[in-house]
């Protein structure tokens, strides 16, 4: 410590100083004994600073005399204070609390987060990072979590309200009229078809064929069958259904308003139906609880990681412009919503707050054990290291000023 060797030297100077004014004082004249006087009682000030300074951390030159090595003795207070300090005044509850709140942490973050991700080595390192935390991901035990819990939620579901709400929703927004009018275009394009007249042909004749009616009746269907071939039954049944079907798309008819009253009606009863509703969500809870589904999950989330991993390999090729991107678009969405960024300012603030405010007397905790973990000379060691270049400077100060105080005092002598 370059201070001590100063301190060291200032008090030398003193010593040999007087030791030589001392040796010549008998021929010196006024000047030597001026000299003298400075040097001793720079001498007397050096000592009694050395002493003082080392009675601080020690037994000076191991006598113990009373008052001495005082940091030791009143270690327990030193560390109480040191403690109290730390808590109740320099890093008390309230200034934390409120310095949290004024440092504005998400946006800052924001802002640091685009610096840093200019460099295209701290882009890639990011990368790299998402990229082994994806490797790592335990997609099955993931997939089976996430199948039991929907089981869970499907078998647990209050399907009631929730199907008396859709039912009320596809009425009032005539979905039901649209879904109606789909399966009756549909079925036009297939009644349309020359091979569903040719297969409707076939179907009755083969039906007429199995009928066994006696009597006139036998004879006018044999006749009728006789007189009608497929290919006339197949177009005249042909006709009468596609008639019938485009009858039921005309806007207003009877029978188009009487089936939709009937979907109507199925579809209110189908929400009001517990069992059938209950028969349903075991179903869906089987289905999701089955081999097959978690067969079928995990091989989609093994997909989807594959994709991940790929596009993220794919833009640190290009140098994580995508990342740098999407984050400069977080900063800029934060900057334009300054009321819902200043309600998770305060949302975090309060979270961090209450986090210091039920762990802040670790803090003393923390300080006591470590300083209860210095033995002595550790401690002592670790104070000169801190504060002894300043105490030392206490030594070259009485030395100094004793010297100049004794040149005034050996020439008040004189007068």
């Amino acid at each position: 410590m370059k201070t001590r060797y100063a301190a060291t030297a200032s008090l030398g100077v003193m010593a040999a100083g007087f030791a030589v004014t001392t040796a010549l004082a008998d021929g010196g004249g006024r000047a030597v004994e001026l000299l003298q006087g400075g040097f001793e009682a720079g001498l007397v000030g050096g000592i009694a600073d050395w002493f003082a300074v080392s009675a601080l951390f020690r037994h000076p030159l191991g006598l113990k005399i009373p008052h001495t090595n005082l940091l030791l003795k009143n270690k327990p207070k030193l560390i109480n204070a040191l403690v109290s300090s730390l808590e109740n005044e320099l890093l008390n509850k309230e200034s934390i609390s409120a310095r949290l709140r004024k440092l504005n942490l998400i946006q800052s973050a924001g802002r640091q987060a685009v610096r840093m991700l200019a460099k295209r080595k701290n882009r890639e390192a990011v990368l790299t990072a998402l990229q082994g935390v994806v490797q790592r991901l335990p997609v099955e035990k993931l997939s089976s979590s996430l199948l039991h819990g929907a089981a869970g939620y499907a078998r647990g579901a209050e399907l009631q309200p929730l199907a008396e709400r859709a039912a009320g929703a596809v009425i009032r927004e005539g979905w039901d009229e649209k879904a109606l009018d789909y399966a009756l275009d549909q079925a036009i394009d297939w009644i349309s078809k020359p091979s569903t007249g040719k297969m409707l042909g076939e179907l009755a004749q083969a039906k007429l064929q199995e009928l066994q009616v006696g009597g006139f009746m036998g004879f006018a269907v044999q006749a009728f069958a006789g007189f009608m071939n497929e290919d006339k039954m197949g177009a005249m049944l042909q006709h009468m259904l596609l008639s019938g079907v485009k009858d039921l798309t005309t806007p207003g008819s009877r029978q188009r308003d009487a089936l939709l009253l009937e979907l109507r009606s199925r579809l209110i009863g189908l929400a009001e139906d517990g069992e059938s509703l209950g028969k349903a969500k075991e179903w869906a809870a089987l289905k999701l609880e089955s081999a097959e589904a978690a067969e079928f999950v995990s091989a989609k989330a093994e997909e989807l990681r594959g994709k991940l991993l790929d596009w993220l390999e794919e833009d640190k090729r290009r140098g994580g412009r995508l990342v740098l991107t999407a984050m400069k678009a977080v900063r800029d969405r934060l900057s334009s919503e300054p009321e819902l960024v200043r309600g998770w300012e305060e949302r975090l603030s309060s979270l961090l707050v209450q986090a210091i405010e039920g762990n802040h007397y670790r803090i003393g905790l923390l300080v006591r054990d470590n300083l209860n973990k210095l033995d002595d000379k550790q401690l002592v060691d670790m104070l000169e290291s801190k504060v002894g270049s300043d105490l030392q400077w206490i030594r070259v100060n009485g030395a100094v000023c004793g010297f100049l105080i004794g040149l005034v005092l050996t020439m008040i002598g004189w007068i």
